[in-house]
């Protein structure tokens, strides 16, 4: 008897093998975009999801105290002998505390609160060793090893105060990759200034943190915003409704790239911040219109990036203003304790989130309608459209920064 014979075995010719690796390579190159989509759409709806509960914790904060977190306060009123708020020290934070401050029992970090608000009794110029008296409450920004005049937050970052060093990941954008030194703890988000920013650094008081009437009226005419440095704020001083307002905005923090949205500009007058929102445009590297000219000294130190410090409220580091629509130029007047013009920013594509005073998170594109950027903003004893009390000069963008305006918002948004 004959054995039964196997059927010959066929493989894949190489032509074939080929042809399916093709296929496969076409496929993968069609779904990785899709997949990058779908990832920063998750990333984006976290970011959001932070932002609601920022605005959750204010409404909650408000609820309890009747007033919004101070922005821009702390320790330090009647400064003493040299010292002057935009001075290092070693015995106050110089009303420099930003809202998120306020904010931490409300947005599940207590823990840190009560870190912050304890004295403490370790000599932040020596670590290891301990300082008698202790700290005040609300420890400083910075080290003191530098009695010039220097910003209490231009010599140094004070890594040796871990509160100020700590990462809340419910202030960070998951789609910003900024991270570490540098920057102290990082905030993708930042307190709305409205649009205007005449005396933004000082509030109502002279350099000793002392109330200054000339600055009283200078910030009553400029202070549209809904939050004022260093001043009290209340829901209902928003007049033109909490839905119509923005109570802050992302910002995307410094990767140490020359980026004009997070690397300040500083080559500017005090004037020009105030008469020329553009004045920093001929600084930007044309054949790269996301970065500063490559010869364009911008002065500030490394660590003065954009959100790199969420407990300090100074304008570059937890502050913006509706003047230029979102991801322009940052463009500001004495530093990282200066003012300027600050708008919000992102690392996601087209535009940024908005923070409404009811607790809505809007997303807002780059061609928000923004009136006029070459318009000065208002000031006090500004005349015509600069008067105090004036309608914004920046469309759409300049009237949901406005707490109180009374500009009636037409346009269909966003």
């Amino acid at each position: 008897m004959r054995p039964l014979s196997r059927a010959p075995q066929r493989g894949f010719t190489l032509v074939e093998l080929l042809v399916v690796i093709a296929i496969i390579g076409v496929l993968v190159g069609l779904l990785l975009p899709a997949v990058q989509a779908a990832r920063e759409a998750a990333r984006r709806m976290s970011c959001s999801n932070n932002f609601k509960q920022i605005g959750l914790g204010l409404h909650n904060y408000h609820s309890t105290y009747k007033q919004l977190p101070t922005h821009m306060g702390g320790t330090g009123e009647n400064l003493q002998g040299s010292d002057r708020y935009y001075r290092a020290s070693d015995r106050t934070n110089n009303q420099s505390i930003s809202f998120f401050v306020g904010v931490l029992p409300f947005i599940e970090q207590q823990a840190l609160w009560e870190d912050i608000a304890a004295p403490h009794s370790v000599d932040l110029s020596n670590p290891g060793t301990n300082r008698s008296p202790a700290w005040p409450k609300m420890g400083p920004t910075v080290t003191a090893n530098n009695a010039s005049n220097e910003s209490p937050s231009t010599n140094t970052y004070n890594d040796a105060y871990q509160p100020w060093m700590t990462e809340i990941p419910t202030l960070r954008c998951p789609s910003d990759p900024g991270v570490g030194l540098p920057a102290m703890g990082r905030t993708n988000y930042a307190a709305c200034l409205g649009d205007a920013n005449r005396f933004h650094d000082a509030g109502p008081y002279n350099g000793r943190l002392q109330p200054d009437n000339r600055r009283r009226d200078e910030i009553r005419a400029s202070g549209r915003g809904f939050f004022i440095p260093r001043m009290k704020v209340k829901f209902r001083g928003v007049k033109d409704g909490l839905a119509n307002t923005i109570m802050a905005a992302e910002i995307a923090t410094d990767l140490g790239d020359r980026n004009i949205r997070t690397r300040p500009n500083e080559n500017v007058g005090t004037a020009e911040v105030q008469d020329n929102p553009l004045a920093c445009e001929d600084d930007i590297d044309p054949e790269r219109p996301q970065f500063w000219l490559p010869t364009v000294n911008l002065r500030s130190r490394d660590n003065e990036g954009r959100g790199y410090r969420w407990a300090n409220g100074n304008g570059i580091f937890s502050s913006m203003n509706t003047i230029l629509p979102p991801n322009r130029e940052v463009c500001v007047r004495f530093g990282p304790t200066g003012f300027g013009i600050l708008p919000p920013s992102s690392q996601h594509t087209g535009g940024c989130h908005v923070l409404m005073g009811d607790g809505a998170v809007v997303f807002i594109t780059d061609s928000i309608e923004a009136g006029d950027s070459s318009q000065g903003t208002v000031i006090n004893r500004g005349n015509g459209a600069r008067a105090p009390g004036s309608k914004s000069p920046y469309g759409l963008w300049g009237k949901l920064g406005t707490r109180a305006s009374k500009e009636v918002i037409k346009e269909q948004w966003p």
